[in-house]
């Protein structure tokens, strides 16, 4: 990703689950955890709205975004189709995830779990063209999507909006010829349309580490 060289390393800290403690993140080992990151040269940090019903955004202005200066990490939030129902919501919405987050533009903002159907209420609530709105204000530096659905649907995705910048796919060894993931159809999408892709689910939320 020579247009995306500011990420150092090619691994990322995800930010869906984090350690918890009577129900709350707990601060002092994400505190660690980020720490020990970032001091071995990484710096990509992903969250959303609603990872750790709302926590997961929280944790990392105390952790991350509180602590170390703007231009030390790399921050990628999503727009997550269950917390808008109409454009005029969208913007809202926003502006509080970079309350939460602490800081005042996002690096990479994500369309989050892009499948036919969520593509469907996305293009009538015009996120896309808000986000790249929001892209022409300075709040978001890249504009990209996370996908959970066939290579049909991706190709028709990037074929409508071509600004798209970057990709988040499912790609691991065992979904390769799923038919249900389509994992190489998928990346095989991407190169076609010149994407660049960040890959979700290497080890399949941790089941390729526990193999029988």
């Amino acid at each position: 990703m020579e247009q995306f060289e500011f990420i150092k390393k090619n691994f990322g800290f995800g930010c869906m689950r984090l350690p918890m403690k009577d129900g709350n993140v707990d601060l002092e080992e994400t505190n660690r955890m980020v720490d020990y990151f970032l001091a071995h040269g990484f710096n990509y940090f992903d969250t959303a709205h609603g990872y750790i019903q709302g926590k997961s955004e929280l944790a990392l202005k105390e952790c991350l975004t509180k602590r170390y200066p703007r231009d030390s990490y790399i921050l990628t939030d999503k727009l997550t189709t269950s917390f808008f129902n109409k454009e005029e919501e969208i913007r809202p919405l926003f502006e509080s995830q970079l309350e939460a987050c602490g800081v005042d533009y996002f690096d990479f903002y994500l369309m989050h779990a892009q499948n036919s159907k969520h593509f469907e209420k996305y293009k009538k609530c015009r996120a896309y063209e808000t986000a790249f709105e929001l892209k022409k204000e300075g709040k978001i530096r890249h504009v990209g999507i996370s996908f959970h659905d066939k290579a049909a649907v991706l190709d028709q995705i990037l074929t409508e909006y071509p600004e798209i910048e970057i990709v988040q796919i499912q790609f691991n060894y065992l979904d390769y010829e799923s038919a249900s993931v389509e994992s190489r159809k998928v990346y095989e999408v991407c190169v076609k349309h010149d994407k660049p892709a960040i890959i979700m689910e290497p080890v399949k939320g941790g089941n390729l580490v526990r193999l029988p």
